[in-house]
């Protein structure tokens, strides 16, 4: 058996790892590289392996950058199945066609302009093959995936259906498990549960290390940043522009919103969601109550969570435009998450410049994006097309990742290194994905400390069991 690290090997987009067992091939994840164009498009049409020689995907969760080359490898080929959640299944019925609607756009748009155009790396339609082809499994429930390989998904308390994957191999012996944490949440989030370690123990853990060197701020602390922020913007008559994730981060950024407004700590100004994939995304989040966490105050009281006064959604483009013709303070959350894409630009470009606005950063912000520009503060961003000065307030609520911190993610692997010491399968070797070298260089070091076995491995790196 062996596994090979294909994506999200020393950076942070375009999860996917191949494993190889009983004659078979397994993806897990297959996942969108995002960032400069011209490397993540050379990035993205490199299938990991050919479609012939594929057997199955196995899903951790619907974000882009796990999901997003799915219809590609459809497109080339691909019939087999893709295991997920039934809620992650609902997210990339919307997600993936979203993801293909924008690059059919965009292509349109750089013909238009004369500029050099790259077609599509797949199509609408082939994000609907795609569906046809994914099967949801709940939680906690073993499958087969193909033969000699079973698995399970727990809860990773990272967005709407998202897991961590027990990859169960019996060949020519005693079974041996991978666990692949998939993204991995925080306790104490809203709206979803929190994260639950795998139990049984592992002989290997494939684990994510985004945020493996520094520890967040308290998730109630962020409700309060939030309500901060709101409150000296509109004191100045100014504007709270926030690319969010349409998918989590939109949906928890509402229910605080809903909990501010419910304890009278922000004004009574309009909340604009600005996106006609997070007003999707919501409406499959009320789908799935089953995954809500009843620990959560709105949640006990039923009806709503998403719905209150201030909170409105927009449907279609002539709403998005005259929202730059309103007058007085307002919040506008808009999709993309790190301003790659979406309707935030066009919010941006109008508001970047005016010193009484704020843009509110509360994501991971990628190295090349335009979130990171301006979460570095630059003089001057280039928004489509166009150099804007950067005079609004920047405001950050890191408190808002929906990734586990270092101290987080160290709870979740001891507690797997724990399940597999009362099992007998003795402390796993951790390899970490996901994450930028310096944050993996200070979470290896501080688990080779604690005593784990950390490699932080290279793209095409293979390691066996």
């Amino acid at each position: 058996m062996e596994i090979e690290f294909s994506g999200a090997a020393g950076e942070v987009t375009g999860s996917c790892h191949i494993v190889r067992a009983n004659g078979r091939t397994i993806l897990l994840d297959c996942g969108l590289f995002q960032g400069r164009r011209s490397e993540s498009r050379g990035k993205n049409e490199r299938l990991p392996v050919p479609v012939d020689a594929l057997d199955a995907v196995v899903l951790s969760h619907a974000h882009i950058d796990h999901a997003g080359r799915l219809p590609y490898l459809v497109a080339q080929g691909y019939t087999g199945p893709i295991w997920a959640t039934p809620a992650t299944r609902d997210l990339c019925a919307i997600m993936l066609a979203d993801s293909a609607h924008i690059q059919e756009k965009d292509a349109e748009w750089l013909a238009r302009h004369g500029r050099a155009v790259a077609p599509p790396l797949y199509r609408v339609e082939d994000a609907t093959r795609t569906l046809s082809q994914m099967a949801g499994i709940p939680l906690g429930r073993w499958f087969a995936v193909t033969d000699g390989v079973r698995a399970q998904f727990t809860e990773a308390g990272h967005i709407l259906g998202s897991a961590s994957v027990v990859l169960e191999v019996t060949e020519g012996g005693a079974p041996r498990r991978v666990v692949f944490s998939g993204d991995i949440g925080r306790s104490g989030l809203p709206i979803i549960r929190d994260p639950q370690p795998p139990s049984g123990g592992a002989d290997l853990v494939v684990c994510e290390s985004t945020y493996g060197d520094r520890d967040h701020v308290s998730v109630e602390g962020a409700r309060e940043a939030l309500g901060a922020v709101i409150r000296r913007t509109a004191e100045r008559g100014g504007r709270v522009l926030i690319p969010a994730f349409a998918v989590g981060r939109t949906q928890e950024l509402v229910y605080d919103l809903h909990a501010l407004y419910h304890d009278r700590k922000i004004p009574n100004i309009p909340v604009f969601i600005d996106s006609p994939l997070a007003t999707a995304a919501t409406g499959v989040f009320t789908m799935h109550p089953e995954l809500f966490d009843l620990g959560e105050r709105l949640v006990r009281d039923g009806g709503g969570i998403f719905d209150f006064p201030l909170v409105k959604f927009t449907r279609d483009v002539a709403e998005s435009k005259k929202l730059n013709t309103l007058r007085g303070p307002l919040v506008v959350i808009a999709a993309s998450g790190m301003a790659e894409s979406g309707r935030i630009l066009h919010h941006l470009r109008n508001g970047a410049d005016n010193p009484r606005n704020t843009i509110l950063i509360v994501g991971f912000q990628a190295e090349h994006t335009l979130g990171r520009r301006i979460l570095e503060r630059r003089p001057v961003i280039r928004v489509l097309g166009e150099e804007v000065p950067l005079r609004a307030e920047v405001a950050v609520l890191n408190g808002y990742s929906a990734h586990a911190d270092r101290t987080e993610l160290h709870r979740w692997l001891s507690a797997v290194r724990l399940g597999g010491a009362s099992s007998g399968r003795g402390a796993p070797p951790v390899h970490l994905v996901h994450g930028e070298p310096s944050a993996q260089a200070a979470f290896a070091a501080q688990l080779r400390a604690d005593g784990f076995a950390v490699t932080i491995p290279h793209p095409g790196q293979t390691v066996r069991l």
